[in-house]
């Protein structure tokens, strides 16, 4: 196993422990991925939270691979393409919260529209249809979600490009090589946190709200991630 110095002396990497502190502490703040696999858990459950946790983590892989080969210096420096790429993050952003607004009025007519001898603010389904539409949605949709929301996000290949060379050496011998492995930590240590989060709330999901409240949630999700769609949109100003 490499110490902090061998990997200093064969990639021109530093500091290494601070590094994954600093992961950490951005990891934990609360963003567009956090609420993504939040939102993934609480409506369909741990592996759809796993599945979106690891589509993050493959948007991330595509992050690394722009650091690493320079093309998120373009987004640095040029801002039609940082600006385009943030409209597409943004409009996906406002896709998912419409199937959100979708889903919270589907619920709000199944509530008043129940069937004779079924509480209106009681699920109608059996658990077993329920289950089988869970593991559907928890697999491929559940991670594609994660690679596009994360894709999409050019603060995210920012990010990348602003911290990495932080923590590599001016006169490292192969910085393509230096960034790969940055980068991989924080895949790593990305989805570690997140797959920790999605254990941590996924017991919430054994409290089961009404359809009405249900549907409440969804509206709330939705509105957040406008708002969220919005703020990566919306011009900065320096």
């Amino acid at each position: 196993m490499f110490t902090d110095s061998e990997v200093t002396a064969v990639l021109g990497t530093h500091d290494l422990a601070l590094f994954t502190a600093t992961v950490f502490v951005l990891n934990a703040t609360p963003g567009v991925d956090m609420m993504l696999v939040l939102a993934s858990t609480l409506k369909r459950g741990v592996r759809a939270g796993l599945m979106t946790s690891l589509g993050v983590a493959a948007g991330c892989i595509v992050h690394t691979l722009l650091a690493a080969f320079g093309m998120a210096a373009l987004l640095a420096t040029s801002a039609a393409a940082f600006s385009v790429l943030k409209l597409a993050g943004a409009t996906y952003l406002v896709w998912l919260a419409i199937g959100m607004f979708r889903e919270a009025a589907s619920g709000l007519a199944n509530a008043t529209e129940s069937p004779a001898g079924t509480r209106a603010d009681e699920p109608a389904e059996s658990g077993r249809a329920s289950g089988h539409a869970t593991d559907r949605l928890a697999g491929w949709p559940a991670f594609r979600r994660g690679v596009l929301t994360n894709a999409l996000n050019p603060k995210v290949a920012l990010f990348f490009l602003a911290l990495l060379p932080q923590f590599i050496d001016a006169d490292a011998p192969h910085k393509t090589l230096a960034f790969l492995f940055l980068g991989g930590w924080v895949i790593v240590q990305g989805f570690v946190f997140l797959a920790g989060f999605v254990l941590l709330v996924a017991p919430l999901r054994r409290w089961s709200p009404s359809r009405r409240l249900r549907s409440a949630l969804n509206a709330v999700a939705g509105g957040l991630f406008v708002l969220l769609a919005a703020r990566l949109a919306w011009p900065e100003r320096h």
